[in-house]
């Protein structure tokens, strides 16, 4: 086993016509929020050093986001040398931008190698840690067959390895309840292949909207993309090396302003003046903007090139919707057969994690 546990005696009552049971179990090591990629490198790193723990996972599989909630295209954004585990590097037949379906099989080969077995099914509804006695205090919901019921984890250190995107964010738009097309958010969008022919607004600009917009031309859709706010557009390769590496390599020599300036020279220079489009540079650089607002720069992967030619159609931000039909805030109204938002995702930690030591817990 991952842990070595102590059961506290189990209480059990009816619930619901069914087997309700509330348990508390010692963990004599962290427990460690979150099976996807980080949950899993901190959890090989701990098996490596000998050290028990507990993995709690509230989808049924590891790398749920990857698995269930994301478009069937979607490639790393990076080489995989930047994206691979500790202590298990990519199989060398991977490409260099390794797939979707790719990274989940070699994030399940990582925890198969490792014998990290998480408790799937398990959704944390508190974390609270008692200063008294020094413990974290973690509460969940099981969901797994007969053990329905509350668990309630005690330990001495908390890992959170849910990352920044386990909650969709979903802006509210005037009227848009009564725009009568498909609406879903871009964590449900699988493929275009549904869309040929339709009208499709995308509804952001960031690297999903961008690849959304994309791979709905190449299925013949008709889309059009919102810019509301700047967004920084860098080539994802500068003479066949990646943009992520050159800047990493500079970072080492240089002060990440001067980075910065030099990013946006290259992407000057390899796409030209992109604000002709409607895409805006913010005055900060990338980096700094990354640092400071957590916004990650586009890497264009194709979707520049179908902006130029106007087979993706940027559009300012909303004003409203109506059936059928959408009126920006230049006052322009098109008619609209669905919407794909592409809005982004949040961390749905501050719900359920309490304000605790910061030496006894650690997010990722």
């Amino acid at each position: 086993m991952c842990c070595s546990s102590l059961h506290i005696p189990t209480m059990i009552q009816n619930f619901d016509q069914q087997d309700y049971v509330s348990r508390c179990i010692w963990v004599n090591g962290p427990v460690i929020v979150g099976a996807g990629p980080s949950g899993l490198a901190i959890s090989a790193g701990l098996k490596k050093q000998g050290v028990p723990f507990v993995v709690l996972e509230r989808a049924n599989c590891i790398a749920s986001l990857w698995k269930n909630h994301t478009y069937d295209r979607l490639k790393l954004h990076l080489p995989k040398q930047f994206c691979q585990l500790p202590y298990f590097p990519f199989p060398d037949n991977f490409p260099e931008y390794p797939t979707k379906v790719q990274f989940i099989d070699y994030l399940e080969s990582y925890a198969k190698h490792f014998e990290i077995t998480p408790r799937f099914n398990e959704s944390v509804q508190s974390a609270k840690y008692d200063e008294t006695c020094g413990l974290w205090q973690v509460k969940t919901i099981s969901t797994s067959g007969s053990n329905w019921g509350e668990v309630e984890y005690i330990c001495r250190w908390l890992v959170v390895a849910t990352g920044e995107n386990a909650e969709k964010v979903v802006p509210e738009f005037e009227g848009l309840q009564d725009f009568g097309g498909s609406v879903m958010h871009a964590c449900d969008y699988k493929s275009g292949e549904s869309y040929q022919g339709k009208r499709v607004l995308v509804v952001g600009c960031g690297n999903s909207g961008m690849e959304v917009s994309l791979d709905l031309c190449n299925h013949k859709a008709i889309p059009s993309m919102v810019v509301r706010n700047s967004v920084h557009v860098l080539p994802r390769e500068v003479l066949g090396r990646s943009t992520f590496e050159l800047a990493v390599l500079m970072m080492k020599w240089l002060p990440l302003w001067l980075v910065d300036k030099i990013l946006l020279i290259i992407a000057r220079l390899l796409l030209g003046n992109i604000e002709k489009y409607g895409l805006r540079r913010p005055s900060m650089g990338p980096l700094k903007l990354k640092n400071t607002q957590g916004k990650t720069p586009v890497l264009d992967i194709g979707a520049l090139e179908r902006i130029r030619s106007g087979e993706i159609r940027v559009v300012p931000g909303i004003k409203r919707f109506s059936r059928g039909r959408v009126e920006f805030v230049n006052g322009e109204n098109l008619e609209m057969d669905c919407v794909i938002l592409a809005t982004g995702y949040c961390s749905n930690v501050p719900s359920w994690l309490k304000v605790g030591t910061p030496t006894e817990f650690i997010t990722l």
